[in-house]
């Protein structure tokens, strides 16, 4: 049995509109968090670049939830996030809303498949960043802009904490569920 049968069959409607809601929810503290941290501790908002906190909440829905609930958390957190906090900019909005919706719909797509859960993962990663690079590329292609491509690559080294926490997050609780479920 995949985790699709196991968990989400038993999800009802009310259960999924609570996932809906707290990894939006959490995806809008979170970065808060760190943002506040990021200002005690002289960093800015570098804690939430290195951090990378609005992904995981989107990521965890997309594996428990499936692809619609979490691509759904993933395109609002960001949109919710600038109607009450103004972050992300304006500018960068429609990015983060089209990465973390690849994330949760990747996140949600992969869990239904057998194989290991680090690929599974990094696979969501890989496919999440790759998204938002091409919606930057093709936007300043269609503004006739430059793009500095090197900019959108710099933001990977910069996230290798977050990477590496939604490594551990993630896999761990792949494997719980596998465990108990199967």
């Amino acid at each position: 049995m995949n985790v699709k049968t196991l968990i989400r069959s038993r999800l009802s409607i009310g259960a999924q509109a609570l996932a809906t809601f707290c990894g939006i929810v959490l995806a809008v503290l979170l970065p808060q968090v760190f943002h506040l941290l990021g200002a005690a501790l002289g960093k800015g908002t570098g804690l939430g670049e290195m951090f990378l906190p609005m992904h995981l909440p989107v990521m965890l829905v997309g594996l428990i939830a499936g692809p619609y609930i979490g691509g759904a958390v993933g395109l609002l957190s960001p949109l919710v996030s600038f109607w009450m906090t103004g972050m992300p900019g304006a500018k960068m909005l429609p990015f983060m809303m089209i990465e973390l919706c690849v994330y949760g719909i990747a996140m949600g797509v992969f869990s239904n498949m057998k194989g290991n859960i680090f690929l599974k993962v990094l696979g969501a990663q890989v496919l999440g960043r790759a998204a938002r690079a091409v919606a930057i590329l093709l936007t300043v292609y269609a503004f006739h802009g430059q793009a500095n491509v090197a900019s959108i690559w710099t933001s990977i080294p910069t996230g290798w904490p977050g990477l590496l926490i939604q490594w551990a997050a993630l896999i761990a609780l792949g494997i719980y569920l596998r465990k108990k479920y199967e």
